[in-house]
């Protein structure tokens, strides 16, 4: 039986060096995307390239970076990408759809679902529904920052058998191979790790905006969602298929054997904190660590104005995210009671629970364990 599907296509792999869109790139990725609608796949494809695909055509030189002549770029974009798309995909005979998301649309639940439905259907009667971002109309504050976040969201919410990200690169090293020569491919990771994290840390190319870092993060909601991720490269016939069957040329991330919670994976990916909360060392470590609970003693400061129910950030004391959870305290209470043991905090604010977010209800933003079990 066929597997369900995501691909996810960044702009460097659609576009020339100097811009604008590379048609042969599109007919290549759409004969590769065919092969597997033909071997029986639900193929669905979060493509980037918008944006790169219409600066030129509106007289920019380069990428722009004002946020209404990205949206104006995009807007032209759109139309272009999509066209390309429909002309590559008529010679296999297969219908395209094209779906526009931004991050409301996931963490508005009703939207969630009248977007997995439309999905279903398109999936149903044989479309590959093409997703990208709205960037005419998404503005920074609710932005995913780059389609490969979006690619896992929407595994996620189609409960995707697979994801596959494609990059120019052919998966992930312990180094950046054109600065550390002897730098080796990781072939498949079973956690994140800090240092995974510090490997990645690089930026995209000119025309994209995501590095591999960002491919991590989405690796991390993915695979707290319970989807296994391929990150590499596609570059000749067939290789799509290779990595569908597992012997793709790049790195393998597991799906983690306890995937989250919808309520968590709300919290975690899809909600907009309201504010901050900033802890001291110890209460890092118990969250981090010791899975547990944050009460008053292990918290310094509030920021921002934020009520019972919000979701919020917690921050240590350098200003690192450490996660999300849904707080049981305003935040002049939690100003009121920070440092102060629990018993003495619920006096104080005359508060029902000693817990500040239970566990619970808290999304870590990284999982820490060492690099041990990479191949």
């Amino acid at each position: 039986m066929g597997k369900r599907i995501v691909v996810k296509i960044g702009s460097s792999s659609l576009t020339s060096e100097e811009g604008g869109l590379n048609r042969g790139q599109v007919r290549f990725f759409a004969d590769e995307i065919a092969a597997l609608h033909a071997s029986g796949h639900q193929v669905l494809l979060v493509t980037s390239g918008a944006i790169a695909a219409g600066f030129r055509r509106l007289g920019y030189q380069t990428r722009p970076k004002l946020l209404h002549e990205k949206q104006a770029a995009a807007a032209v974009g759109q139309a272009l990408l999509m066209e390309a798309y429909q002309d590559a995909f008529t010679a296999s005979e297969i219908t395209v759809a094209q779906l526009l998301l931004t991050r409301p649309d996931f963490s508005s639940r009703s939207r969630a679902q009248n977007a997995q439905r439309t999905i279903e259907e398109l999936l149903k009667q044989g479309a590959v529904p093409i997703i990208n971002e709205n960037d005419t109309v998404a503005v920074n504050e609710i932005k995913f920052g780059d389609n490969d976040s979006l690619s896992a969201l929407v595994a996620n919410l189609v409960k995707a058998d697979g994801l596959y990200i494609l990059t120019d690169m052919d998966g992930v090293y312990t180094g950046d191979p054109r600065k550390t020569p002897d730098a080796v491919r990781i072939d498949r990771i079973e956690v994140l790790s800090e240092e995974l994290y510090q490997i990645a840390g690089g930026a995209g190319s000119a025309v994209g905006t995501g590095g591999m870092r960002s491919k991590i993060e989405a690796a991390r909601i993915a695979m707290q969602g319970g989807v296994p991720l391929f990150v590499g490269r596609v570059s000749e016939a067939g290789d799509l298929q290779s990595a569908v069957t597992g012997n793709g040329k790049g790195t393998y991330f597991a799906s983690s054997p306890q995937s989250i919670s919808t309520k968590k994976h709300w919290v975690g990916f899809l909600s907009v904190p309201q504010g901050q909360i900033v802890v001291d060392s110890g209460a890092e470590l118990a969250l981090l660590n010791k899975g547990s609970s944050l009460l008053p003693i292990g918290i310094t400061a509030a920021v921002g104005d934020f009520h019972p129910g919000d979701v919020v950030e917690v921050v240590n004391t350098s200003g690192r995210v450490l996660g999300r959870g849904v707080t049981c305290y305003a935040s002049w209470q939690i100003t009121a009671v920070a440092g102060l043991a629990s018993e003495d905090a619920m006096k104080r604010v005359d508060i029902l629970r000693e817990e500040v977010i239970h566990r619970d209800e808290w999304v870590a933003s990284t999982i820490i364990k060492e690099a041990n079990s990479y191949e």
